[in-house]
C-alpha cells in the first residue's frame, strides 16, 4: 500500500438554491473568477493612484479608464478562454457539435485562449483611448497570477485537471473511475497534485515576485519588463507541470499513453507544453527590449 493523501470532502458547489424549478449553483470555479478579477482590478486601481511607479511620474491609465477596462478583460477572459479551449483541444467534439460551444457552464476553459483574449480585448481599449500599451499591459501582467492562484486552486476542488499516477508520499488519491483508471497500477491511484503545482508555481510565486519587483525594485519604469516576465514565466511554470500533468483525453491512445500533441525520435510535446514555448520566447523578448530600453 503507498503512502497517499486522501482526497477533501469538499464539493464543487458552495450552495445552490431553487428558484421557479430550476437549480441555479454557485460553484467555487466561478467564485475563483470573480474573486480573481475584484482582487486584480482593486490592485490595478491602487497601482495607477501611485504615479511615482511609472516613467516620468505619469501613471497609464486614469481609475475611470481602470474601471472601463474591466469589462473588455472580462469579455476577454470569457470569449477566449472557451475559444481556446475549442480550438485547442477539441475542436473535433465542437465541429460536430457547434451548440456546445456556448455551453460554458460545463467546464471547459484553455488559459492560453484566454491570454490571447485578454490580450485582444486590452489591446482594442489601449488603442482607443490612446494609453501607452507597454506600461498598461505591464499592470494587467502583474494581476493575472491572482487569478491563477484562485483558478488552479479551484481545479483542485473541482477534482479535475488532475496529474499523472505518482508513488510520491504528497500524491492525491482523486475521485471517479477516470481519475482511479491507471493501467495496470493495483489498488487505488494516487496522482500528482499538479493543480496545486500550477497554484504555487504560476499564481503564488510568479505573483510574489511581479508585485516586488514593480513597488520594490521600480520595474515599471522599463515599459514590458513586468509583461515579459509574467509570459515567460507562466510558460516555464506550465512547461514544467506538464511533465507530471495528465493529458487530455483526446490525446491519448495505446501507442501514445503520454497524450503526446507532437512527437519525433522518441520525444515529444504535450499540447500545453507546444502552447508554452511560444510564451517563453514572447516573454523573453519583452524583457530584453525593456532591459536594453
Amino acid at each position: 500500500m503507498i503512502a497517499a493523501i486522501p482526497f477533501p470532502d469538499i464539493s464543487p458547489e458552495i450552495f445552490t438554491i431553487s428558484l421557479f424549478g430550476l437549480d441555479f449553483s454557485l460553484r467555487w470555479y466561478a467564485l475563483a473568477y470573480i474573486v480573481g478579477i475584484v482582487l486584480g482590478w482593486r490592485l490595478v486601481l491602487a497601482t495607477v493612484s501611485r504615479p511615482t511607479l511609472w516613467p516620468g511620474d505619469t501613471s497609464p491609465m486614469t481609475r475611470t479608464q481602470v474601471d472601463d477596462l474591466l469589462t473588455w478583460v472580462i469579455l476577454g477572459i470569457i470569449l477566449g478562454g472557451r475559444l481556446g479551449f475549442v480550438l485547442f483541444y477539441q475542436p473535433g467534439y465542437y465541429l460536430s457539435n457547434p451548440g456546445d460551444i456556448l455551453k460554458i457552464w460545463q467546464g471547459g476553459m484553455a488559459f492560453h485562449g484566454g491570454f490571447l483574449g485578454v490580450l485582444i480585448a486590452a489591446t482594442l481599449y489601449f488603442r482607443k483611448e490612446n494609453i501607452p500599451w507597454l506600461s498598461a499591459a505591464d499592470v494587467l501582467a502583474m494581476v493575472t497570477p491572482i487569478g491563477l492562484l484562485l483558478g488552479r486552486i479551484a481545479n483542485f476542488i473541482n477534482a479535475e485537471l488532475w496529474g499523472r499516477p505518482t508513488d510520491l508520499p504528497w500524491g492525491v488519491i482523486f475521485p471517479g473511475a477516470e481519475a482511479q483508471n491507471c493501467g495496470t497500477l493495483a489498488g487505488l491511484c494516487a496522482r500528482h497534485p499538479s493543480q496545486l503545482y500550477e497554484a504555487a508555481l504560476e499564481g503564488l510565486i510568479l505573483g510574489a515576485v511581479l508585485i516586488w519587483l514593480a513597488y520594490r525594485r521600480g520595474a515599471f519604469k522599463r515599459p514590458g519588463l513586468i509583461l515579459g516576465l509574467f509570459v515567460a514565466g507562466y510558460g516555464l511554470g506550465r512547461f514544467l507541470v506538464e511533465f507530471v500533468r495528465q493529458p487530455d483525453a483526446q490525446f491519448i491512445s495505446p501507442g501514445n499513453p503520454l497524450g503526446l500533441a507532437w512527437q519525433m525520435g522518441g520525444y515529444g510535446l504535450t499540447m500545453g507544453q507546444i502552447l508554452s514555448l511560444p510564451m517563453i520566447a514572447v516573454g523573453l523578448y519583452f524583457v530584453l527590449r525593456a532591459r536594453r530600453a
